[in-house]
């Protein structure tokens, strides 16, 4: 793993998934073809990518009860216990709607709604991702939405994946389709005759999945385009380096465009966790992807001291962070910018992707500068609410109508006057 200075400015940035133009204009025509013929062209792309002929894209409840029958019981435990950790965090989250009385009795506040639904999209393919069903579900659930409708693509044999059915049942969802990929953002985005249209959509997916998700915004809402994942550690001689190289891999395994870098004012840590990287990566069953993207976008940056480390960190604005080091918690207030925080060497990465509570659908490419982590805020809404009193408009008219009239608006003004005029 290569070790290198600082320079001025550092980056974890890389090009953004904008897709070429072919990719492109496939997804808008996938989009355009369900917006017309519905099931038929879900049924028509699903056999074409997905190489399955489906009679009815909704999952059974058969299939959910044989999906609990193929799991141990004791991964059922641990979802059950996931799923707990992960609702309390969020409805830490939860803020009431409030209103408040001036003293010429006008009423101003906030109403919080719920969005009436949702549809979260949870990746197939090679592998299965129930941490992505519950990190997606439950704040959803715990902002009261009532309608949260999940899709997936199939696999070979026309089911989804046990472990994926398990972990949507325990977190509540009530509707599950089996169909994946750019038809399928169309069909929750637009409606088809079997499934109904949603209000916004969440979750990760390949290239085609996120130019849909982009596709679409405006007519429903969407939560990121999330780009490959990240991990900087913040380290001192304090870390042992066989537990911060496994921290890195943890991250480049996902993907041959994952970031993982280490930032460290010890060249002797450096010069260790180079050394064990290389050796922990023979060892990985997805060596190749690790490898690609250790040599491509890993980096062991080398600062003067440890203020130097943390500037570093804050121009990063990584995905996750980890804080190795003495007193890591008393650098807390230092750092500004980063999707998760996991402070202290029992705080490894993967005990916030599947655990611990808060949730794991973080910003991306440095996007942490501005964008916070999937919460309950994003799936409810807030509506002003204002009651004005006559004591308030009588007080007040007169400077709105200017202002109105200021900006050339004079039946704004009017609108005003008009209701003074006749109170006279």
């Amino acid at each position: 793993m290569k070790i290198v200075k600082v320079s001025d400015q550092v980056s974890l940035k890389r090009s953004i998934e904008t897709g070429t133009f072919e990719q492109q204009s496939i997804v808008k025509d996938i989009i355009a073809d369900v917006r017309t013929h519905g099931d038929a062209a879900l049924r028509t792309y699903t056999e074409k990518f997905d190489r399955v002929n489906l009679s009815s894209f909704s999952v059974p409840e058969k299939e959910i009860e044989e999906a609990y029958g193929q799991m141990k019981d004791s991964f059922v435990a641990i979802v059950r216990e996931a799923v707990d950790n992960i609702r309390s965090f969020h409805e830490k989250q939860l803020r009431p709607s409030w209103m408040t009385t001036e003293e010429n009795g006008t009423i101003l506040g906030q109403k919080i709604t719920p969005l009436d639904s949702v549809g979260v999209y949870v990746p197939g393919g090679t592998a299965a991702y129930p941490s992505s069903v519950l990190m997606n579900v439950i704040p959803a659930k715990v902002a009261g939405v009532k309608r949260i409708v999940m899709v997936s693509p199939p696999n070979f044999d026309g089911k989804l994946p046990a472990a994926v059915l398990v972990a949507a049942r325990e977190a509540g969802v009530e509707e599950i389709y089996k169909v994946g990929g750019a038809q399928a953002i169309a069909a929750i985005a637009y409606g088809t005759e079997s499934i109904a249209a949603v209000d916004k959509i969440t979750g990760p997916g390949n290239i085609f999945v996120a130019l849909a998700k982009r596709e679409v915004f405006g007519d429903v809402d969407i939560d990121m385009i999330a780009g490959p994942s990240e991990i900087a550690i913040l380290a001192d001689d304090t870390a042992r380096a066989d537990e911060v190289a496994a921290d890195l891999l943890s991250q480049a395994e996902h993907d041959s465009r994952a970031c993982s870098v280490l930032v460290t004012p010890s060249l002797k840590l450096a010069e260790a966790v180079s050394l064990e990287v290389e050796q922990q990566l023979a060892l990985l069953p997805r060596k190749e992807i690790a490898a690609r993207s250790i040599a491509d976008y890993g980096a062991i940056y080398v600062t003067v001291d440890l203020d130097e480390a943390i500037d570093i960190v804050n121009q990063l604005a990584p995905e996750h962070l980890e804080v190795i080091t003495e007193n890591g918690l008393e650098l807390l207030g230092k750092i500004r910018h980063a999707g998760a925080i996991f402070i202290g060497r029992y705080s490894s990465e993967p005990v916030g992707d599947y655990f611990a509570g808060p949730n794991h659908v973080l910003p991306t490419n440095g996007t942490a500068r501005f964008s916070s982590p999937l919460n309950v805020d994003d799936f409810q809404k807030k509506s002003s609410v204002i009651i004005y009193s006559k004591k308030a408009l009588t007080d007040n008219g007169a400077k709105i109508a200017e202002f109105a009239r200021m900006e050339g608006l004079e039946a704004h003004a009017r609108a005003v006057e008009i209701r003074l005029n006749n109170d006279k």
